[in-house]
């Protein structure tokens, strides 16, 4: 079972990811966005770890509401209001409960994904973060790992696209070629949970 401590590990790992891979997600945002996207995702996880250092949230679901809200406030750009609804939806999905299982986050996530659709207008195949964690959330019931694989090659995937939605969308066939900055940060994320679980969930 998965409590809030991991929940916390588990944006903490992202944060970590996120500021690892900073330069690169600028570099990528360079060729198809506004060259922002590193700058404006560390700044949103800085907040988010400062927020948890002086809040403890005693669930799942608080800990990633908390997250979803100070991404929405802190980070620039289309980013802030897509991650922050994927953690907000994902953490109201989870409710009140101590514990929640990984079948529970699995869901959760999925109703999460489902909103940030709903807000970008993206479905698979737009070259968006959407690439990233629909085959993510399709592949988390066989663990943490299958999730993180199947991000990676959805992220990867989205070089050869053109982009249908967002600021890359306006440059058209010039698109193609570059691995979108998003899904990379999705991806990211994604692998995140398997550092948080310490390599002890099922399927790492």
């Amino acid at each position: 079972m998965l409590d809030a401590d991991f929940f916390r590990r588990w944006m903490a790992a992202t944060a970590a990811s996120v500021d690892r891979e900073a330069d690169r997600l600028t570099a990528l945002d360079s060729a198809i966005g506004d060259a922002d996207h590193g700058s404006n995702m560390q700044r949103g996880f800085t907040a988010v770890m400062a927020a948890l250092e002086k809040e403890t949230p005693g669930t799942p679901g608080a800990v990633l509401t908390l997250a979803g809200r100070l991404l929405i406030s802190t980070v620039g750009g289309a980013s802030g209001p897509l991650y922050g609804t994927l953690l907000r939806r994902t953490g109201k999905a989870l409710g009140d409960a101590a514990e929640v299982s990984e079948e529970q986050l699995a869901d959760a996530l999925r109703a999460g994904v489902d909103g940030v659709m709903a807000l970008g207008k993206a479905t698979p195949g737009d070259k968006t973060m959407i690439d990233a964690l629909v085959p993510a959330v399709d592949a988390l019931g066989d663990g943490f790992a299958a999730a993180r694989s199947a991000a990676e090659e959805g992220a990867v995937a989205t070089t050869p696209l053109q982009a249908r939605k967002g600021r890359a969308s306006y440059l058209g066939e010039r698109s193609i070629g570059h691995q979108d900055p998003g899904a990379t940060s999705s991806a990211l994320l994604i692998a995140a949970l398997g550092a948080a679980a310490g390599g002890e969930a099922r399927g790492e």
